[in-house]
C-alpha cells in the first residue's frame, strides 16, 4: 500500500482540484488528457494511503467528502508555499541573500530604523531581516564575529580586522541630564567632577562579550548600570540618577520638562558614529546589503537615524515634579 508521502505530490493535489472544479472524473480526465481509468486508480491510491473516502461517487457528479474538502483546502495552501518557496530560491539564485542580520546601537533612532525596514520590505525581496540592538562595542563584535552583516552606530575607528568597511555617519553630542527633582537640577553653576562624585550616575552596559568600553566614569563614584540608552533615559527620569544623554535622545525629554539639561565643568563630549560591514572574500556583496548601504549614503537618512528620536511616555507613576 503506497504511503500518503508516496500519492501526496503536488500533481495529484492539482489533479484533486481539477476533479473538484469539473465536477466529474470523466470532465477531469479529458482536461487533464488522461484515460479516466488512470485518474480513477490514482485518486483511489490517494483514499487507500489516506484510509478516507474522497469523493462522494454516489451521484453522476463527484462532490468532495467533507475529508475531501479539507484535503483540497490544505492542498491549494501548500501548493501555494511550493510556488512561494520556488519563487524565493529563483530571487535567492539571482544574489539575494537568504538572511541580513543588521546590529544597531541604542544611539539609533528605531522609527527611522523600522522605516528602511518597511521600504526594505516592500521591495518584494526573499531577504529575511533580522534586527538586533546593542550598545557601544556590541554592534562591531556581532559584526567581526560573523554574527551580523551591518552594524549601525560604531563609536571605535579600528580598520585592522581584514576586510572591515567603515564609513562615517554623523556626530552625536552628550548632555548632563537629570531628573527636575533631582538635588543637581537647582544648581546655577557648572557642576565639577566632585559634585558628581557625591550622586549616583546611570550607564549603559556594554553589550559586547569580550573587550568592553565604560565612558565618563569616575574613580569611586557609585552607578546604577542599565541595559539599554533608552532604560537610562527613564532611569533619569525617575530620578534614579544622573548622567550623560546623547543630546537627539534627551532633546524631547528637555523640552517636555521631564528632564533638565545642566552646565558641567568638564568638556562638551562628541562621539563620531559609524556604520561598517565585511567585505567578502570573493569581493561581491549580496542585493540586500547593497540596498542598506545605498540607503546609508544619503546624508537625510544619516542625519534622521541620529537625530530623528521621539518621546517615549513614561510609567504612570513616574514622578515627573516633585
Amino acid at each position: 500500500m503506497p504511503s500518503p508521502r508516496d500519492v501526496l505530490t503536488p500533481d495529484s493535489l492539482a489533479m484533486l482540484q481539477v476533479i473538484a472544479d469539473t465536477g466529474s472524473f470523466a470532465a477531469a480526465a479529458r482536461q487533464l488528457r488522461l484515460v479516466p481509468s488512470a485518474l480513477t486508480y490514482r485518486v483511489r491510491q490517494m483514499e487507500e494511503a489516506l484510509d478516507v473516502l474522497l469523493f462522494d461517487r454516489s451521484a453522476r457528479q463527484a462532490h468532495p467528502t467533507e475529508a475531501g474538502q479539507a484535503l483540497l483546502a490544505e492542498g491549494a495552501r501548500l501548493l501555494q508555499d511550493l510556488d512561494a518557496v520556488a519563487h524565493r530560491v529563483r530571487r535567492v539564485a539571482t544574489g539575494w541573500e537568504p538572511e541580513l542580520t543588521i546590529m544597531a546601537d541604542g544611539v539609533i533612532s528605531q522609527d527611522i530604523l523600522f522605516d528602511l525596514v518597511e521600504a526594505f520590505y516592500a521591495l518584494g525581496s526573499p531577504t529575511k531581516i533580522k534586527l538586533g540592538m546593542g550598545t557601544l562595542t556590541g554592534p562591531i563584535e556581532h559584526l567581526t564575529t560573523g554574527r551580523a552583516d551591518l552594524a549601525l552606530g560604531v563609536a571605535t575607528n579600528s580598520t585592522s580586522i581584514s576586510g572591515l568597511q567603515l564609513h562615517d555617519l554623523g556626530d552625536i553630542t552628550f548632555v548632563f541630564a537629570v531628573a527636575p527633582f533631582h538635588p543637581l537640577a537647582t544648581m546655577e553653576h557648572a557642576i565639577s567632577d566632585e559634585t558628581l562624585l557625591e550622586h549616583r550616575l546611570v550607564v549603559v552596559a556594554d553589550s559586547a562579550q569580550k573587550e568592553r568600553m565604560s565612558m565618563g566614569l569616575l574613580s569611586g563614584q557609585d552607578i546604577f548600570t542599565v541595559d539599554t540608552v533608552q532604560a537610562k533615559i527613564d532611569a533619569q527620569v525617575r530620578g534614579l540618577g544622573c548622567g550623560f544623554l546623547p543630546e537627539a535622545m534627551a532633546r524631547p525629554y528637555i523640552a517636555a520638562g521631564w528632564l533638565v539639561a545642566k552646565a558641567v565643568t568638564r568638556p562638551t563630549r562628541h562621539m563620531r558614529m559609524r556604520y561598517a560591514w565585511k567585505k567578502p572574500s570573493n569581493g561581491g556583496l549580496g542585493k540586500a546589503l547593497q540596498w542598506w548601504l545605498q540607503q546609508l549614503e544619503s546624508p537625510v537618512t544619516q542625519q534622521a537615524l541620529l537625530e530623528k528620536h521621539r518621546l517615549t511616555l513614561p510609567p504612570i507613576s513616574t514622578p515627573i515634579a516633585r
